[in-house]
Parts: structure tokens; sequence; C-alpha cells
């Protein structure tokens, strides 16, 4: 073969051999686009994540509500700071001895927190805010009342009175009445204010008319019992067997006191149905006073000596303490005007 044959043979296996060299890489490509295709996927959408909520400004430094420092403070912190403090009892000083705590809760009076909890997270800092308090001012007054009823007593003279039958001297005792105008004032400052110093309450002091007694002894009547009993302040010092008032004139019960005292008295007939028709009768052996007479406050009725000894131990007199002509003659000489005598049925 020529050699102008031999070049154009070379030529033409050259050029079917860039041809399927082409048609190989095209399928190749299309193979690998069609399988890319094929098996890639987008990715899932997810739902956007919200922001953080804001976090709240703590409250200027230095700022006070109602009194309590929530400078610094979260808005929460502060409110919870203030309620606190407000709900803590009032402390109310009675006396010396005896302290009550008042709760805001049973005067019905409420407190505004959130209120002044959104002025203190923008006051400037240092500043006051209030704590506006809802009070009933008529329910404060109830209150006082009814502790003014508890706490008020009256006077009490000094006076001799009777443990069972043995006499005692009593001193006497001031009275007082609660300031109530005053009371309230304080208690609504201390919800207003919202302070919990303690509240002293204020008192009237009232004397007593009769401030001491002279006790040097008494007598004791047992009206059941027909005794007589002297006592030498606390100690007894004799029983006498006596006759009292019948039934129908029972001698009456009471305390009383020595007002009158007679030797060898007259016996006047009192104003009374079973006297009626008597006359006077002067001192002597018949004489129905005996030789004695200690008249008390009870009108008409005396402690005196009687002739009728037999009547002694019974219910037998019109009203009158009797007793034995000597035994009448003996404790005369130990009474004097002015002496308690207390009748008790005993």
């Amino acid at each position: 073969m020529s050699r102008p044959a031999r070049a154009a043979v070379a030529f033409a296996l050259l050029a079917a051999a860039m041809a399927g060299f082409a048609v190989s890489l095209g399928v190749a490509s299309a193979s690998e686009s069609q399988t890319t295709t094929t098996t890639t996927q987008p990715p899932p959408t997810e739902p956007p994540v919200p922001p953080p909520p804001p976090v709240p400004a703590p409250i200027a430094f230095g700022v006070t509500v109602g009194g309590v420092q929530v400078g610094g403070m979260l808005p929460s912190e502060a409110g919870e700071a203030v309620r606190a403090q407000y709900t803590r009892p009032i402390p109310i000083v009675v006396s010396p001895t005896r302290r009550i705590r008042l709760a805001p809760g049973e005067l019905g009076a409420r407190a505004n927190v959130p209120k002044a909890i959104r002025r203190a997270r923008v006051a400037r800092p240092g500043r006051i805010v209030p704590l506006d308090v809802a009070v009933s001012t008529s329910r404060i007054r109830k209150y006082v009342d009814g502790l003014a009823r508890e706490l008020d007593r009256k006077a009490v003279d000094a006076k001799v009175a009777l443990r069972g039958v043995r006499p005692r001297a009593t001193p006497a005792q001031e009275g007082r009445l609660l300031k109530r105008l005053a009371g309230s004032r304080s208690i609504r400052f201390a919800l207003k204010r919202n302070v919990r110093t303690p509240i002293e309450l204020r008192y009237e002091l009232l004397k007593p008319k009769v401030e001491s007694v002279e006790y040097r002894g008494a007598v004791v009547i047992m009206r059941s019992s027909n005794r007589l009993l002297l006592y030498n302040r606390t100690k007894l010092v004799r029983s006498f067997g006596i006759a009292t008032g019948q039934s129908s004139f029972p001698t009456p019960l009471g305390n009383y006191e020595i007002v009158n005292m007679q030797r060898n008295p007259w016996w006047y007939p009192p104003p009374s149905d079973w006297a009626a028709d008597s006359d006077p009768v002067p001192p002597g052996p018949g004489n129905p006073l005996g030789t004695r007479w200690m008249g008390l406050s009870a009108p008409y009725v005396g402690i005196h000596g009687t002739p009728d000894a037999a009547s002694i131990g019974y219910s037998a007199s019109h009203g009158c303490i009797r007793m034995r002509i000597p035994d009448a003659e003996w404790l005369f000489r130990r009474v004097e005007i002015g002496m308690p005598v207390f009748i008790v049925a005993r």
C-alpha cells in the first residue's frame, strides 16, 4: 500500500476512535446525571425557633415601695417583698405584760401592690414610691370599740369584804377607759404607711372614790346558823349564839355598819303592824332591848340584849339580832360606830 493510502486509513481509524470516545462519554454523563437526579432529596423544613422573651430590667437602686427597699430587685421579687411586709401583723401593746397581734386582713385592708410595682419600675434611683392601701375607717372603729369593751374597767373603792365568812380589807383599784380615737388613728396610720412598730394603747385613768379604809375588825352574823362572829382584822375573837328574825320578819341580808350605840336604851315601837298598839318602854329589867343597843344602817334593825334568853338559837325576833344580856354587854365594849356588819344566809 502506498504511503498516501496508509495515511488515509490511519486518519479514518483515528476519527472512528474519537467518535466512539465521544459516544461513551455522553452515555456516562447521562447515566451520572440520571443517577444524581433520582437519589438526591431536599432537606426537611423545620419551624422557626422564636426568640427568647425579654428579661425584665431590675428596679433602679435606692427605690423603696411602702418603706420596703426594692432597688436592684426584679419586679416579681419586689412584689413578693412588699406583700410579705404588708401581711405582717401589727403588734398592739395592751399592757406591759400583754400584746395583741392584729393582721391587716382582720380589718379588710387591701394593698395595691401591682400598681406600686409598676410605678417602681419607671422610678428614678432613690425615689420613694407610696403603697396605696384601702382601709375601712368604720371597721377600725368597730374593732377598737370591741377592745374597749374588753379592756375598760371601773374604779374599785377600798372596802372590807368577806371571803367565806372571814372579813378582809381589799385595796382600791384604779379604773381605766381606752382612748378609742387615738387607738383608731394609730392603727389606720400603721396600715396606710405599712409600718409595723408596736402601738401602745393609751388610757384615761379613773380614780376610786374611797382610796383606803381603816379596818380594825368586823361582825359577821350567820342568819341560818344563828351565830354572831367577832373578828379583830382577820382573826376570829369570839363566837356567840343569837336569835334572828322570824320567817315573817326576817333579818335582812347584806353589808351594813354600826351607826348607833346606846347604854340602857329606851325601846320605841317601830312603824310596823305588830307594834301598832305598843307603847315605849323605858330602861329596866323588862326592856326588850336589854341593857345595850347597837343599831345598824339597816332601818330599825340592831344588835341588842334580850331578857328572853330562851329565844337564843332560834328565829324568834322581828328582824333584830338578839343576844344574851352579858354577851351583848361584852360585845358593846369591843365594837364602835362605823364597824362593818355582814349578815349572810349561812
